[in-house]
């Protein structure tokens, strides 16, 4: 077999694999990444990318009939899915090139060998017909979505999220297994194209690991929008019914049955580790299957280390390229650097977004910590008015003795934008005082931020605009 040596080698080729092998590159190491499958992993080709654009398409085509303005009048135009659909897959394309492929091809220190990869020992691998060598590796080969074994889940026709971005038919109902981002995401986004849709969420509210008043705030705006929620319903098994499918769930600890086109299974992610031999060379696992690291991404075995959603959560596209570079950057420069988990934006990108950053209330008071928290409704916010955007809140949470700023959690049009304000603040540990007296755009959606912060000391619904 050939053999081919570098100075590190990366098991994978997505967000984590190639910004450890940018900062690799960068300090002039010599790097290779494998790849059996699509290269630039799941954000680009099947996650982050192909859902906000279709997202986006949906929300468009939705606010057509949907309008809060009583001047315009409207009707929904034609709906092709198949157009859409080929419109995504050329951003994904030019992205993928873009972003990924045109990278690699550009720099010397930068080679992607195309094959499965497995560990023969701790500094070798087996790629296809070559044999690759390595001091130092780094595993980012990333995850998948995780099929629980329900009763006939083996003899039913399902869906996940990497097959509902290929649909070019759109289903006229599809039962959602699930109630995480990614099903409340699809779900509103199938629903406004014109499908009927029911989630099963198991527990007692949508999106588990929120700060509770968030997930109730942004269940009941989907179900608003008619979108059939239902929680404490765990599913106990599904059947063929022709072409539909039956769901069996127990609802509220009651048998029901639920009929649908279609079903997508939005119950989590499982690691990309089979196959490769981690056994072999000491890498060890977890409880729930995802790879053990250090905090410098480090694993048990003394030349590789881990990155990206295979080591497990938080599991997102800035968290693996960051968790990428500080392993390249010890690998590379012996730095020693630690990854940081405190302040970590996340965001749903449903309408309105919902979006936290730091500790919720309960988890802060389960540190030990004496705080407080207020909830801002988007009725005071002049923007929110202007744009008859109010569905939604802010709540901020601070330590009582300090005021600093631990956590912010909110459901608002956009969201996912204005919660890097909030992250800032956390990371620079600034106090409610601090955002107050910083001048805001008006109007702006920003102003929630500042506007939750002036709870802690104002009634916030007795003040005129821009006021302390």
């Amino acid at each position: 077999m050939v053999k081919e040596g570098f100075d590190l080698v990366i098991l994978g080729s997505g967000s984590a694999a190639f910004a450890a092998a940018i900062k690799a590159s960068e300090l002039g190491a010599n790097v290779a990444m494998t790849e059996s499958g699509t290269i630039g992993g799941t954000c680009v080709n099947v996650g982050c990318i192909p859902s906000k654009n279709l997202i986006q398409a949906a929300k468009e085509y939705y606010s057509q009939s949907h309008t809060t303005f009583k001047g315009i009048v409207s009707k929904n135009g034609r709906l092709d899915l198949a157009t859409l659909i080929k419109q995504k897959d050329r951003l994904v394309n030019l992205l993928r090139n873009k972003k990924y492929i045109d990278i690699a091809k550009n720099d010397p220190n930068v080679s992607i060998i195309r094959g499965r990869a497995r560990f023969l020992s701790k500094t070798e691998l087996e790629v296809g017909d070559k044999i690759v060598e390595a001091p130092r590796f780094i595993i980012a080969t990333g995850s998948r979505a995780c099929i629980p074994l329900f009763v006939g889940i083996d003899k039913v026709r399902y869906i996940t999220s990497t097959e509902a971005f290929k649909l070019e038919r759109l289903p006229r109902s599809m039962i959602i297994i699930g109630g995480g981002f990614i099903s409340l995401e699809l779900g509103q986004m199938f629903h406004r194209l014109g499908t009927k849709i029911t989630i099963l969420e198991r527990g007692p509210h949508v999106l588990k690991g929120f700060d509770e008043e968030v997930a109730r705030s942004i269940q009941d705006i989907l179900a608003g929008e008619k979108i059939s929620i239902y929680t404490n319903s765990p599913v106990e098994g599904v059947e063929q019914k022709g072409k539909e499918i039956e769901v069996t769930a127990s609802v509220n600890k009651k048998r029901r049955q639920f009929i649908g086109e279609e079903i997508l299974i939005a119950c989590g992610r499982v690691p990309n580790i089979e196959g490769i031999g981690l056994e072999d060379v000491g890498v060890e696992k977890d409880q729930l299957g995802f790879i053990k690291v250090d905090s410098e991404m480090k694993t048990t075995a003394d030349s590789i280390w881990a990155a990206g959603d295979v080591t497990g959560p938080p599991q997102a596209t800035p968290v693996g390229a960051r968790e990428g570079v500080i392993a390249a950057e010890n690998i590379i420069a012996d730095r020693h650097l630690k990854m940081d988990y405190s302040v970590i934006p996340r965001a749903v990108f449903t309408d309105p977004e919902v979006a936290s950053v730091g500790l919720t209330a309960e988890e802060a008071r389960a540190k030990g910590m004496k705080v407080t928290a207020e909830c801002l409704d988007l009725n005071h916010v002049p923007k929110a008015a202007a744009i008859y955007k109010t569905k939604g809140l802010v709540k901020m949470v601070i330590e009582e003795e300090t005021k600093k700023i631990l956590g912010v959690h909110l459901v608002a049009d956009r969201g996912a934008d204005i919660i890097h304000e909030a992250a800032l603040a956390i990371k620079c540990q600034l106090t409610t005082r601090d955002l107050i007296e910083m001048i805001h755009v008006y109007p702006t959606m920003s102003e929630a931020i500042r506007m939750a912060a002036q709870m802690f000391e104002k009634d916030v619904s007795r003040l005129s605009c821009c006021a302390e």
